[in-house]
C-alpha cells in the first residue's frame, strides 16, 4: 500500500513541478486510497518487493524525474502505509473521484483520478496569497 501512495504522490507533484506526467499509467481511487492498477498486478498479495522486482528502469529517468521522486520520498517516505492512506483520504483528488462516481467511503470502485484533478489540488498547495 505504501508503494502505491508514494507513486501517487510522485505523479501528482511531478505534474506540478514539471507540468507533465511522471508515468502514463492510470491512477484509480480505490477504497484504501489511490492505486496504480498496472503496478498492483505486479505486487498483489505481497507485503514487500525488492529492487528490480517491478517493471521499469531507473536508468531511464531524467534528472527532473529523479528529483521529483527523491523529494517525494524525502517528504512522505517516513510515513507508514496507513498514514499515507489517511492523508490521501483527506485530499480532494481521491475524495472527488470517489464522490463523482457515487462510491461510499469503503466501497470498492475504480474511479479514475485525473491528472487535471491532481495538478489543480497540489498546485493550489504551492500558491501563496500576497
Amino acid at each position: 500500500m505504501k508503494l502505491q501512495k508514494l507513486c501517487y504522490y510522485a505523479q501528482a507533484w511531478h505534474l506540478v513541478w514539471e507540468d507533465r506526467p511522471l508515468f502514463d499509467n492510470e491512477i484509480q481511487a480505490w477504497a484504501n486510497g489511490p492505486v496504480v492498477p498496472d503496478l498492483y498486478l505486479h505486487h498483489r498479495g505481497r507485503l514487500q518487493v525488492a529492487p528490480g522486482e517491478l517493471p521499469g528502469h531507473a536508468d531511464a529517468l531524467t534528472a527532473g524525474e529523479r528529483e521529483s521522486i527523491d523529494v517525494v520520498l524525502e517528504f512522505y517516505g517516513e510515513l507508514t502505509a496507513h498514514q499515507l492512506s489517511e492523508l490521501t483520504h483527506r485530499e480532494a483528488p481521491w475524495r472527488d473521484a470517489r464522490s463523482n462516481a457515487g462510491l461510499a467511503p469503503m466501497e470498492r470502485g475504480t474511479a479514475r483520478i485525473t491528472h487535471a484533478a491532481m495538478f489543480e489540488y497540489y498546485d493550489g498547495l504551492t500558491s501563496t496569497d500576497d
